[in-house]
This record gives C-alpha cells, sequence and structure tokens, in this order.
C-alpha cells in the first residue's frame, strides 16, 4: 500500500478540515503544459526519479498524493475562470516521511528539482470524480468561499491532490483541493 503524506487533523467542519501536515520534501518538475497535461508532461521525469534516476541510483518508495499547484499565488479575490490561465504548473511527489534535503538523492533529471517544505496547516476538501480544470475550479471557489467564511486566511498556492492511478474509475477517484491557511485569533 502506498504511504501518504503525515498529518493530523486540527479541525473539521462540514465542508473541509483543517490539517496539520509535517514538513516534508517535495520533488518538483516545472512545465507549461496545460492543466490537464502538465502532471502527465511531469509524471515520467517524477517517476524516474524516485526509480533510481538519481545519484547514487537509488529507489525512493511512491508517497501519495501526486500535487499539483500554480507557479503564481492566485489571489483570493480573483474571479474564477472556466479557461486556462496560462503559466507554469509545478508538480510534485511528496517524498517518504521524515526526508530531509540532505538525505535525498540527487536528481539525475536536470528538470527535478527538490524542495523542502515546513510544517503547515492546511485547509482540505475532499472531492472524487474527473481530474479536470473545471473540476478543480468548481472546488476551489467552494473551499475559497468556506475558508473567506471561518475567517482563515489563505498563505500558500492552492495545491490539487491526486491519490489513484489513471485507471481508478471516476466515481472512485480521492482527489482533494489544499489552500495554506492561517487561523484567525481568538
Amino acid at each position: 500500500m502506498t504511504q501518504e503524506q503525515k498529518y493530523s487533523v486540527e479541525t473539521k467542519y462540514p465542508e473541509f478540515e483543517v490539517r496539520r501536515y509535517e514538513a516534508c520534501v517535495l520533488a518538483d518538475v516545472t512545465n507549461d503544459a496545460n492543466f490537464q497535461s502538465a502532471g502527465n508532461s511531469a509524471f515520467g521525469s517524477l517517476f524516474g526519479y524516485i526509480s533510481g534516476g538519481n545519484q547514487p541510483n537509488t529507489k525512493i518508495a511512491m508517497t501519495s498524493p501526486v500535487l499539483q499547484e500554480p507557479t503564481s499565488k492566485i489571489p483570493m479575490t480573483s474571479p474564477v475562470l472556466q479557461e486556462p490561465s496560462g503559466g507554469s504548473t509545478i508538480v510534485s511527489f511528496v517524498m517518504p516521511a521524515g526526508s530531509t534535503l540532505d538525505s535525498m538523492p540527487t536528481p539525475t533529471n536536470s528538470g527535478v528539482k527538490l524542495r523542502a517544505i515546513p510544517e503547515e496547516l492546511v485547509a482540505v476538501s475532499k472531492f472524487s470524480g474527473r481530474w479536470t480544470e473545471q473540476n478543480y475550479l468548481k472546488q476551489l471557489a467552494a473551499l475559497e468561499k468556506q475558508i473567506e467564511a471561518h475567517g482563515m486566511i489563505p498563505n500558500g498556492n492552492p495545491r490539487f491532490a491526486r491519490f489513484d492511478p489513471p485507471w481508478t474509475p471516476t466515481f472512485m477517484r480521492r482527489n482533494e483541493i489544499q489552500i495554506p491557511v492561517s487561523m484567525p485569533a481568538k
């Protein structure tokens, strides 16, 4: 069974939950492909890295989810458009729990970069269905509305998290929208 990124649930709301994710390392590939193609375009390079495309040719366990995020911050007040916005996308594999930049093998593919993410609070909403930009934007708008309604402040790029392989029937797919947040002062 594939290991998942480590977190604890801080608060549950009817439409979403706030999680505290442990610090982690991501292997990233940045590309200019459209929303639907970005994951497929980056997958081969990322899979190559965890399959031994690194120095010293070490295999790394697959961890879920696969993350996809824009390279530029999307402000909370922007309108949600049902069309590609252009720009680059970062597609990431989460490295196994306990990984640090110093403990990870060096990628041999210059397109794969490693990035350390500190512990963070993240608002998360779950949904099933197809991996389309329209689904992503619809779910993102709903989560942004809930974050605002609960007085939270987004403090990072939204992420689209995919947990299942592409052959999983769409109605069984586990997907998430994740937005790093700060909680309101009490």
